[in-house]
């Protein structure tokens, strides 16, 4: 009869953890991938936290220039007070044996260059975007800052699906 009675115990447990987990799932997640704009305009994005080769952790956001564009941005983000990212510098992005010098528009970007701190820098993502046809890992580095921080695959799958929203 105990043996009953405990298992009885475990599977109404189990039950109650299943279905709290089930009935509040859209509440626990973390990352939601839409976003207001200042327009109060819904807009998707990519973010993710990483960590280059010498464990300084870079956070980084790709997003569209404006709703209606398919050009993409990329944010890279520091510690702020930790470090100075002089502008303008290109981003080096490899993949196997191909390059890529993204242009940095930090000065250019829509939002006032002066809210964006010293740690942050932004890239023009649209020659990378246009040229990948598979969803390769890459290695991005900013010299004198990154010397070699790795982007998973399903990363770059995330952001080629946002330069395919439009």
């Amino acid at each position: 009869m105990e043996k009953l009675r405990n298992s009885f115990r475990l599977i109404i447990s189990c039950l109650l953890i299943c279905c709290c987990f089930f009935t509040s799932a859209n509440r626990i997640y973390a990352d939601s991938k839409v976003t207001l704009n200042d327009q109060k305009k819904e807009i998707k994005r990519s973010l993710e936290s990483l960590q280059d080769l010498d464990y300084q952790t870079w956070q980084i956001i790709v997003y569209p220039s404006s709703k209606e564009s398919t050009n993409l941005i990329l944010r890279i983000v520091g510690y702020p007070g930790s470090l100075r990212i002089d502008h303008p510098t290109s981003l080096i992005v490899n993949s196997g044996r191909k390059t890529w010098a993204l242009k940095d528009i930090s000065k250019n970007s829509k939002i006032d260059f002066e809210t964006l701190n010293d740690s942050a820098a932004e890239f023009d993502l649209r020659t990378l975007i246009a040229e990948l046809d598979k969803n390769r890992p890459l290695r991005i580095s900013l010299p004198g800052l990154i010397n070699d921080l790795p982007i998973p695959p399903y990363l770059v799958s995330e952001w080629r699906s946002l330069a395919e929203l439009k």
